[in-house]
């Protein structure tokens, strides 16, 4: 494949769903290193791909375009607009703060939420062990709290033999 820019032979690919649609780009190693493709702040494929280049030659400086103001994130101040333009979130409270829109934006690329593929051997075998213990010691609180005292000790030995069992596996 040949740059989009100088036709030298390109050696990175970008890909970036831009309204919508998914555009591409290839570039030489040169023309990536004067577009600002390594600087994640500096660089915008939907503006290169509509021709509205923000990007200056080497040693000049461009006035940045203001950044859509919303809710921010408490820890580090970024925006989801930011988040946008610059493809990362600026810290792990970020995910908390955004998770609406994140999940929404999710929704709308993959089937669904949960995995519902193949799961490695043994997996699944711990995670039914884990479901049942969690709910018999749901069923545990309510016997004591209802007093029924012999229901109790009866989930009471079915749990201490599961959770024996696991330790005899390990």
């Amino acid at each position: 494949m040949d740059c989009d820019f100088c036709g030298s032979k390109a050696t990175v690919f970008l890909t970036q769903l831009v309204e919508g649609e998914m555009k591409k780009l290839c570039l030489c190693e040169k023309c990536a290193t004067e577009k600002g493709v390594t600087d994640p702040t500096g660089f915008s494929l939907a503006d290169e791909v509509s021709g509205g280049s923000k990007v200056a030659a080497p040693g000049q400086l461009v006035a940045a375009t203001p950044v859509e103001q919303g809710p921010e994130c408490p820890n580090c101040g970024f925006t989801f607009a930011k988040f946008q333009q610059v493809g990362r979130l600026g810290c792990s409270i970020c995910y908390d703060t955004f998770r609406d829109d994140i999940v929404r934006r999710l929704k709308g690329m993959h089937k669904g939420m949960t995995h519902a593929g193949r799961v490695p051997e043994g997996l699944m075998a711990a995670y039914e062990r884990e479901q049942r213990l969690g709910r018999l010691n749901e069923r545990l609180a309510e016997a004591i709290t209802s007093e029924n005292y012999e229901e109790a000790a009866g989930l009471r030995d079915e749990i201490n033999e599961i959770e024996a069992a696991e330790v005899v596996e390990s």
